[in-house]
């Protein structure tokens, strides 16, 4: 491995400014984790609720870096084999019939080659040779086993194949984690990352997010929307809206032509923020429009 970070990011500052051109607007916070991760080369776990950003700040370094995104998709009961590779069987099959005439030995020295590895998203990120964001979504999803996979490519950046060896990345992806928080992750997978917590913005930062993404709503319906948002959220609703809807509920006033946020305006568009009916009853008895 020729070099300990990614080498993104020059600063602090020019982290979050370059996230800003990226569409992603990062709090100081937000933006020093990310460049010590990068500075340092070590696995950022990213935790917090759903719709807060976590999988955007991901896409946001990898187009920044201009580098090849390759996702891992947590969910539970995955393994190795979807998380880090297998053998494709069909062809050892074919290569075994083939070769009648000769001995096992020569033939399985032939099967566990190059040639019959398939290779899953970690094994594929320590395997390239160009610059790669590896991105591992909703860890907390997949079993506790999965995460003893990890502890080799997050400490080591090498993937070790019994029949191949250690295969060791030669440049070193910048890893990112999300998590939930639906289950606790071991202290083992935590100690090897930099930890980041991602919760809902300040309206402030929330306003500047809204107009960034949907920059033809008005300056006062924005101000008007994030208030509501922050209402919403300080509710006991099963799911609260996260930044995600909160664009998306802009992007909905913007393509109804909307000048105010009305009061009937909030009731007949709460299906955008809110997606359980219980959540919308109680909403639409207590919100008062801005």
């Amino acid at each position: 491995m020729d070099r300990e970070g990614t080498g993104f990011f020059e600063s602090v500052a020019d982290t979050a400014a370059r996230l800003a051109e990226a569409g992603y607007l990062a709090s100081t916070e937000v933006a020093t984790t990310v460049f010590l991760a990068d500075r340092l080369g070590k696995p950022l776990l990213v935790e917090g609720p759903a719709g807060v950003g976590k999988t955007e700040l991901a896409k946001a370094v990898a187009a920044i870096g201009r580098a090849r995104l390759v996702r891992l998709q947590c969910y539970e009961g995955i393994d190795e084999a979807r998380a880090l590779y297998e053998w494709n069987h069909a062809k050892q099959l074919l290569r075994i019939t083939a070769g009648r005439e000769e001995g096992w030995d020569q033939a399985r020295t032939d099967i566990f080659g190059e040639e019959f590895l398939l290779t899953r998203p970690l094994l594929t990120a320590i395997r390239g040779d160009e610059p790669t964001v590896l991105l591992i979504d909703e860890m907390d999803k997949a079993d506790v086993e999965v995460e003893a996979l990890l502890l080799e490519v997050l400490s080591d950046f090498q993937v070790t194949v019994p029949e191949l060896g250690t295969i060791t990345a030669r440049r070193r992806p910048f890893v990112l984690l999300t998590s939930n928080a639906t289950r606790e992750l071991s202290e083992a997978l935590r100690r090897r990352c930099l930890f980041l917590h991602l919760g809902y913005p300040e309206a402030e930062l929330e306003r500047r997010i809204v107009r960034s993404r949907v920059p033809g709503l008005d300056a006062a319906l924005a101000d008007s929307l994030v208030r509501v948002v922050g209402a919403l959220r300080a509710m006991e609703l099963r799911k609260a809206p996260s930044v995600a809807e909160t664009v998306d509920w802009a992007r909905t006033l913007l393509a109804l032509g909307a000048g105010t946020l009305d009061e009937a305006l909030v009731r007949s568009t709460l299906g955008v923020v809110l997606k359980h009916q219980d959540d919308v009853l109680k909403a639409a008895q207590k919100l008062t429009p801005a």
